[in-house]
């Protein structure tokens, strides 16, 4: 049993931090949002515009991938693409993204350990990745609400299968509000507050109710 005499205020080697994470983005297309069906496909538009909005803030390498992008599938959806102008994702012909090595190359250079992972679909492009890196192992967070599988059961079955493998389930939110962490650190604070009142709904429309009427106290957020 741990000594909790000796507890200190440290966090968790397991959160996820600016310095150790790497976001991989897998198939963010028209043709596998077509057959998306799990949940409402401009929620998961949102999620993942939201995530890569807050990568950036943290300047966390962002990793784009797509599968079949001129022949089958077609190019990422605007949205994220206008979030990385010039950036050429990895065009694939594998559904596991693992499986190519310029892919997986791309993750070691990033040096990171832990990858935070989102795509379409989540029964097949996340959980077979996710799998392949934890095998190797890599710590991987998928946030789930910026993916979507072909049906509800599909996408479901496929969290609890990451889940017994130790991957771990998250959402965008508590994933940039996990390497925000204090919000006495300014230098994000401003950036990453603007993409929570964009993205972030009820509790984004909270931020900027609170910036506009108690704007002594809106750095507590």
């Amino acid at each position: 049993m741990a000594n909790i005499g000796n507890a200190k205020p440290d966090p968790a080697a397991s959160l996820l931090t600016p310095q150790d994470s790497v976001v991989l983005l897998v198939d963010h297309q028209p043709q596998m949002f077509f057959g998306t069906t799990s949940t409402d496909r401009g929620s998961i538009i949102n999620a993942t515009v939201g995530l890569a909005k807050g990568a950036k803030v943290f300047n966390i390498p962002v990793i784009l991938t797509t599968v079949a992008s001129k022949t089958f599938s077609g190019p990422l959806f605007p949205q994220l693409a206008e979030c990385f102008p010039g950036v050429a994702p990895i065009d694939r012909t594998t559904m596991n993204c693992w499986e190519d090595p310029r892919v997986v190359d791309a993750v070691k250079a990033s040096g990171r350990p832990k990858i935070v992972m989102a795509g379409l679909w989540t029964e097949v492009c996340i959980a077979l990745a996710s799998l392949s890196a934890v095998d190797q192992g890599y710590q991987v967070y998928v946030p789930t609400d910026a993916c979507g599988g072909v049906t509800a059961e599909a996408h479901d079955n496929a969290v609890r299968r990451m889940v017994q493998h130790g991957i771990v389930p998250v959402t965008w939110l508590t994933t940039v509000l996990e390497w925000q962490r204090d919000w006495s650190r300014t230098q994000t604070y401003d950036a990453i507050t603007a993409v929570i009142k964009e993205h972030a709904g009820a509790y984004g429309l909270g931020l900027a109710y609170a910036r506009a009427m108690l704007p002594h106290h809106a750095a507590a957020a």
